[in-house]
């Protein structure tokens, strides 16, 4: 037996030494080549690279607080409580490595408690483990634009740029990420079906359009180019099931950039304004004015003693540039003002009697917002049930930002149900209320008190400050709920 193994050892170390001297010898075979991936191989593959790239940047989102009771059809109720307890849902992106995170104001709206949740590839093991959901702070929020940023306590964090929305176009594949319809960490591929969608004739918002499905529990996460940069904030869909029918909307990534850096600064959005009222110039506009050109925008209004009445800008001058930018239309125009900074000069470039003027405009604050207030109330301090509103005290920081008014005291209204309490004319958000009945109104409380001693049917007036005049408002009360 010993002989065996014996022989076979030797055996053993001598097959070894010759496959070593042959190794030594012979040629190394040729490597094997990689195999050729096809086009859409490559494809797949960059779209699975871009995906874990921003994945670890999405966020979902979940706002506890108090929202207007809204019927089937959307309209807001006319109940006792204005609004009621409720529980929202949506998405978020990191947009600073100190956690710094950007969303749509809708999402967290009435909000008193916020929360972020990572998700699972931005979370390390303990945080999975021990949980990865943090409170966050809202930093401010804009209802214009629909965007709010908030932030939690974290840094470290993977982050997206933000990309040039000016420079999209039509028929670019873009990415939605988001948690549709509570669907963590989703994924859609479509195109940009439009760069400068505007829903309504009076709308100062242009949308980016795609057709990449967005879903409710989308809103606030973004919308990504190829490179992975943040070229939309998804907003908002039209539906008639309820459900993505490839008509989605984004908020464009160079006014998510503004609308950040002004909230991260100061908690709030500085609009600006020269002091003009534009019209997009139609081919029938042209033909009637006898213009030379039947598109871009048209001067229909200048402002006694503001800015650009000062600078020289007259009705009927037709807008070429501003700070350097071709106007297609007045509603660009608008937005290009809005980007400009609060007392900076802009260069402003007009046609007028067939000759090129060039003026300079200083840009001032837009002051004349109504909604402005309606972030600054709480359900506890500011609800007027029986009329249905959100009112706010006259201060010293409220009457600095409504400066110039008649009385150094009132109520303003910040909000209001969409059916009133009462029968009348009405209220309205930035009206500011002086008096109920000849009594002065000072205060919330003393206010609501007086409403209290009036029964349903009687007349309630109201001495209002609106758009600088003071105005009687009669209105006949319903009988309180009880």
């Amino acid at each position: 037996m010993h002989r065996r193994l014996s022989a076979l050892a030797v055996s053993l170390l001598t097959a070894a030494s010759l496959t070593s001297a042959f190794a030594q010898t012979a040629p190394a075979p040729a490597s094997n080549p990689p195999a050729a991936r096809f086009p859409l191989q490559e494809l797949s593959a960059s779209f699975e690279k871009l995906a874990s790239k921003v994945r670890p940047c999405v966020v979902q989102i979940f706002s506890t607080g108090y929202a207007p009771i809204t019927s089937e059809d959307g309209e807001t109720t006319n109940t006792q409580s204005l609004l009621s307890r409720q529980q929202a849902t949506g998405a978020g992106v990191i947009v600073s490595p100190d956690g710094y995170i950007v969303t749509n104001s809708h999402v967290i709206s009435g909000g008193r408690k916020i929360q972020v949740k990572l998700l699972d590839s931005a979370a390390t093991l303990k945080e999975r483990r021990d949980g990865r959901t943090f409170d966050a702070k809202v930093i401010g929020m804009d209802r214009d634009t629909d965007l709010a940023v908030l932030k939690i306590e974290r840094t470290g964090l993977q982050s997206l740029p933000f990309g040039n929305s000016n420079e999209l176009h039509q028929g670019q594949l873009v990415m939605a990420f988001g948690n549709p319809l509570g669907l963590e960490s989703t994924v859609t591929l479509g195109v940009v079906s439009s760069t400068r969608r505007q829903l309504k004739p009076d709308d100062t918002m242009l949308y980016i359009q795609t057709d990449a499905p967005i879903n409710p529990g989308n809103s606030g996460g973004p919308l990504v180019d190829v490179e992975g940069r943040v070229i939309g904030i998804n907003t908002l869909i039209i539906t008639q099931s309820g459900g993505s029918e490839g008509i989605g909307f984004a908020v464009p990534s160079n006014v998510v950039r503004n609308v950040y850096h002004q909230l991260q600064k100061d908690g709030h959005v500085h609009r600006g304004q020269i002091g003009i009222y534009a019209q997009s110039i139609s081919p029938l506009m042209a033909r009637g004015l006898g213009l030379p050109r039947d598109y871009g925008a048209i001067v229909s209004d200048v402002a006694p003693d503001g800015p650009a009445d000062q600078a020289g800008v007259k009705i009927g001058d037709i807008v070429l540039s501003l700070n350097g930018r071709p106007v297609a239309d007045a509603r660009q125009l608008e937005e290009e003002i809005f980007r400009q900074p609060i007392a900076s000069k802009i260069p402003f470039g007009v046609i007028r009697d067939g000759k090129k003027v060039e003026l300079q405009i200083p840009v001032i604050e837009r002051r004349d917002d109504p909604q402005r207030f309606a972030d600054m109330v709480t359900r506890e301090k500011n609800l007027v049930p029986r009329l249905g509103i959100l009112a706010i005290e006259i201060n010293k920081e409220i009457a600095e930002k409504l400066q110039g008014l008649r009385r150094d005291y009132g109520i303003v209204v910040a909000a209001r149900s969409a059916e009133a309490p009462y029968t009348g004319s009405g209220l309205r958000p930035g009206d500011v209320i002086y008096e109920l009945n000849g009594t002065p109104a000072v205060t919330i409380n003393a206010f609501k008190a007086a409403l209290a001693q009036l029964k349903g049917g009687d007349a309630a007036v109201f001495l209002v400050e609106r758009d600088s005049r003071l105005v009687f408002i009669p209105v006949e009360l319903e009988q309180p709920l009880e």
